[in-house]
């Protein structure tokens, strides 16, 4: 399964606009239009996930930098989400006198 980043979407753009984009040259598994957490606004990115690899690499081909609502497309295979270092947080040590 392949995992493809579709970024410079239009705010407007819906899941099933983009579905029909990349059914085109192939079969979609599932589409996710990126939104903001505490907004709910769409963050003008998304990710698409083909099951047949060699129907992915020839809709990435055919897509990235095709215009969708006015906008070119910015379209490659999605890197793996980086591993967040946990732990941080908090205040300062506090000084003996």
């Amino acid at each position: 399964m392949k995992n493809i980043f579709v970024g410079n979407l239009s705010f407007g753009a819906t899941e099933d606009t983009v579905r029909a984009l990349f059914e085109a040259h192939g079969t979609v598994d599932r589409v996710n239009i990126c939104t903001d957490r505490d907004s709910g606004q769409p963050r003008g990115f998304g990710f698409v996930e083909m099951a047949n690899d060699g129907e992915a690499e020839k809709a990435i081909s055919a897509v990235n930098g095709k215009e969708l609502d006015g906008r070119a497309l910015n379209v490659n295979e999605a890197r793996p989400k980086a591993e967040r270092s946990g732990g941080g947080g908090g205040g300062f040590g506090r000084k003996r006198w």
